[in-house]
């Protein structure tokens, strides 16, 4: 597929308190627009945009884990996000300047390489509904 993606994954993350405890949700679709996966996980103590770029990479890691290394290599990934900073940040417009979320963006850039292309998008939150509803599941079904 050359101009679109083989893989759409829309993120999210969420933190009751930012610093709070944290979540993540993911949902994974074929360029078809089928559902193939959804997750919904708790993943500790932190803040929102930490749990943002966790989503991120959790979405890229399980659909390696899923699809194999040799199909992620002819793969085009999109990744839809409503965090602007997660995407302005990740394409590059805006800087990094806090330590943990630089950590986390060479973790991604890395993964990236294990796929043909990923791109990412800034959506509107009420395009992002699986998986801020995703994330929010892992608290209980409260939602933040």
């Amino acid at each position: 597929m050359s101009n679109s993606s083989d893989y759409i994954i829309y993120t999210d993350g969420a933190s009751k308190g930012n610093p709070g405890p944290a979540s993540i949700g993911v949902a994974i679709y074929n360029s078809a627009g089928v559902l193939l996966k959804e997750y919904s996980e708790l993943i500790g103590e932190t803040t929102n945009n930490v749990a943002e770029y966790q989503a991120v990479i959790f979405a890229l890691k399980k659909l390696k884990a899923l699809y194999g290394k040799k199909n992620a290599k002819e793969s085009i990934i999109l990744i839809n996000s409503d965090s602007k900073l997660l995407v302005k940040q990740l394409n590059g417009e805006f800087r990094l300047k806090d330590e943990k979320i630089q950590k986390l963006f060479i973790e991604i850039w890395n993964e990236k390489m294990d796929f043909k292309q990923v791109l990412f998008k800034q959506i509107p939150r009420e395009k992002n509904q699986l998986a801020d509803s995703l994330a929010n599941q892992a608290f209980g079904g409260g939602l933040l």
